[in-house]
């Protein structure tokens, strides 16, 4: 099977999971949040950007109360709190890393990550 990935925008995330470019591992973040030298040391945490989000956590389905009736309902998300361009604060030992076109990407469980930062200004 060839297939052929032109660009990230083809990426679809799934569940609760996002797509992050992590910053240079400096002690000073690109939003000014300095991170402690013990933490970037042990690699414990990591920021980066949000590039792409999934869609959220599957909700359950109701219980049929007439399941002679056919009802064609589509999947229910609940959605995530991260945002494209969010800088988020993540455990490093939740994500796993890929590299697509030369640069170095994490996919991380919306459950490993701390903080986020939201500037509303530039959204």
């Amino acid at each position: 099977m060839d297939i052929n990935i032109r660009n990230i925008n083809n990426f679809i995330i799934v569940g609760d999971r996002v797509l992050i470019k992590p910053e240079s591992e400096e002690g000073k973040t690109a939003s000014g949040l300095y991170l402690p030298p013990g933490i970037t040391e042990k690699e414990k945490i990591q920021s980066g950007y949000v590039i792409k989000v999934g869609p959220g956590y599957v909700t359950a389905a109701p219980p049929e109360d007439e399941p002679w009736k056919s009802t064609e309902e589509k999947v229910k998300y609940i959605p995530l709190q991260a945002k494209q361009g969010d800088l988020a604060i993540f455990l490093r030992k939740e994500a796993y890393e890929i590299e697509f076109d030369r640069e170095k990407y994490l996919i991380v469980p919306h459950s490993a990550i701390l903080l986020l930062i939201r500037d509303e200004d530039l959204l």
